[in-house]
């Protein structure tokens, strides 16, 4: 893969990655019908019923009705060959139902990396670390005692 395609597919994940900052679930799910794969593979664990493309629509309609101030800030983005990996620190506030959890007003902050690869110009499987650990640990869905047994390495 050359250069000019690395460049490109970094182009495709910045443009799903502007729709997820906008807050707007319509644009989200316009974009991932336009960048993803219709039956994209997923390689981590996505709470969901669905597959493909209709489990990342619900994942961000999920994640935009608990979080709507959420913010993807990518730390590092890296593009070679077919895939693109992305680092990213996630901030957002609970404003509404999660994981069963009552909204708590609580703003959270954790970090995730995603490998995205590509085909044919479109993402086409995906691999993702979620600290999902510290997310629920900010939102009280953890006791304290297990959290600090587990230990941080976050800093908080």
């Amino acid at each position: 893969m050359s250069a000019a395609e690395a460049a490109g597919n970094k182009a495709l994940f910045m443009r799903f990655h502007s729709a997820v900052n906008s807050g707007d679930v319509e644009r989200v799910s316009r974009t991932i019908d336009e960048v993803f794969e219709p039956d994209v593979l997923f390689h981590a664990p996505v709470p969901m019923e669905a597959t493909g493309a209709r489990a990342l629509k619900q994942v961000w309609t999920v994640l935009l009705r608990a979080f709507p101030d959420i913010h993807v800030a990518v730390e590092d983005v890296i593009a070679e060959g077919d895939k693109v990996v992305s680092r990213n620190t996630v901030t957002g506030t609970h404003r509404g139902e999660y994981r069963g959890l009552p909204p708590t007003g609580t703003s959270v902050t954790y970090d995730e990396i995603f490998i995205l690869r590509f085909a044919g110009g479109r993402i086409a499987e995906i691999w993702g670390v979620v600290d999902v650990f510290s997310q629920l640990r900010q939102l009280g869905a953890l006791p304290a005692r297990v959290a600090a047994s587990r230990g941080s390495t976050t800093g908080e």
